[in-house]
């Protein structure tokens, strides 16, 4: 007659904090150097007011489109309702920015990667995490993680815009056609910045879910798994346009400010 062990009353305990021999704290490490680098230029730009339109091309900044500001002149394509006096304490894309952070922080890819390097919940997988208990996104302010379908919604609109201010920069200094160094970098950023939001779990689901069948729905399941071959690199998409943004920022504003000239491709 064989007979069967009590479960243990408790788990298992080791002394190692992992047992992982990889160099685990790369990751969690370089993403708080990225992220906080982003934000401090990202910040420093947005509060900027300056340098972010360069009227000759129609080159304007993503960081400030729509640019609702006053001062915004011919940037202001779709009005405006910031006073000049607010330059400084409040940004110019004061409609956009909050949907875009928003967007980005409740990102199920950016929820991975700063839990881990600013909250170490947990560091890497396989890896003891410092926090006794965990709670989930159940309450507040992790609840509202939940809200990422809606800020997506935004971010399409968003990047509507921003299409819309890249098609604009085809505009040469006559007035005409033209193609500048400008046009292709706020094309191919806007490119990215669509593979990125296409690319969103939630795009995912709004293409190909609730359905319970498949083959009635033909054109829903192609676009499915075109929007799951994108999903494959969200994540690599959701760090390459950080760079896309930045150097898209940084490019109009040296040649707003004077500092170089845009190299002009045709006209």
């Amino acid at each position: 007659m064989s007979t069967v062990e009590a479960p243990a009353k408790a788990r298992a305990q080791i002394k190692e904090r992992t047992l992982r021999k990889d160099n685990w704290r790369i990751y969690p490490l370089s993403m708080v150097v990225i992220f906080t680098a982003w934000v401090a230029y990202a910040t420093v730009r947005a509060f900027w007011g300056a340098a972010f339109y360069v009227p000759e091309y129609h080159y304007l900044t993503p960081f400030y489109s729509p640019c609702v500001n006053e001062i915004c002149g011919d940037a202001a394509e779709f009005g405006t309702f910031l006073p000049a006096g607010t330059r400084g304490w409040i940004p110019f894309a004061a409609v956009s920015l909050p949907f875009l952070l928003l967007f980005r922080l409740t990102c199920y890819y950016y929820r991975k990667a700063y839990y881990r390097s600013y909250w170490a919940s947990p560091p890497a997988c396989a890896v003891q995490e410092p926090h006794k208990k965990y709670t989930g996104e159940r309450r507040f302010p992790l609840i509202g993680q939940n809200l990422h379908r809606y800020f997506w919604l935004a971010a399409v609109v968003i990047s509507l815009i921003n299409t819309y201010d890249a098609i604009r920069a085809f505009r040469g200094a006559d007035g005409g056609f033209g193609i500048g160094l400008g046009t292709v970098i706020l094309v191919v950023n806007v490119i990215l910045l669509w593979a990125y939001t296409l690319s969103c779990h939630s795009c995912r689901h709004v293409v190909g879910g609730r359905l319970k069948n498949f083959s009635k729905h033909p054109f829903r399941y192609w676009m499915w798994g075109q929007v799951s071959k994108l999903n494959e690199r969200h994540g690599a998409y959701a760090l390459i346009t950080l760079g896309s943004l930045v150097v898209a920022d940084l490019y109009v504003a040296l040649v707003a400010s004077d500092t170089i000239s845009d190299l002009r491709i045709f006209n």
